[in-house]
């Protein structure tokens, strides 16, 4: 599969996949290009090994958490999510119940955050989410199991606790 092939049907996904990590679309875009640009020369090597989304995957969140740990990556846009919340008003309860479900996903660490993505969004197995990580299936199913603990609390507190 060459370059241009594998941006071309993979590219969507991994932006898609970006925004869960990152919770701001341009920084998804900006973090896929920035990926995209790094494996470009290495892309013989990538393709050889036979598993260029588990590789791509890994550079997309490894790239995520030393974009997470600069300063400038800090800096937040406006909030937009009352406005999102807005529009969601007039599409169906489930569309709005998603939403709400991927705020608190948002709130997650970045670990606990990748693996919820790659399980729940990818459809991906412990294994595989543990490749991509560089950690144990152990390790996968404790991250899991601690954000959907989180998430469970954060979903039981009453809406005035959590402002």
């Amino acid at each position: 599969m060459s370059f241009t092939e594998y941006v071309l049907t993979r590219g969507p996904a991994l932006v898609r996949l970006a925004r869960l990590l990152v919770d701001d679309a341009h920084r998804a875009e900006d973090l896929v290009q920035e990926v995209m640009a790094r494996a470009y020369p290495r892309w013989s090597r990538i393709v050889r090994a036979d598993q260029p989304d588990l590789y791509v995957r890994r550079m997309l969140i490894n790239l995520n958490a030393s974009w997470w740990r600069q300063r400038s990556s800090r800096e937040m846009p406006a909030d937009l999510r009352a406005d999102t919340l807005a529009s969601v008003e007039d599409s169906s309860a489930g569309a709005a119940e998603r939403l709400v479900l991927w705020e608190r996903v948002r709130l997650l660490p970045p670990q606990q955050r990748a693996v919820i993505a790659l399980r729940y969004y990818e459809d991906l197995d412990d294994s595989r989410i543990s490749e991509i990580l560089g950690c144990s299936r152990t390790s996968v199913r404790t991250h899991a199991m601690r954000a959907l603990a989180a998430m469970r609390v954060q979903l039981s507190e009453p809406e005035e606790a959590r402002s």
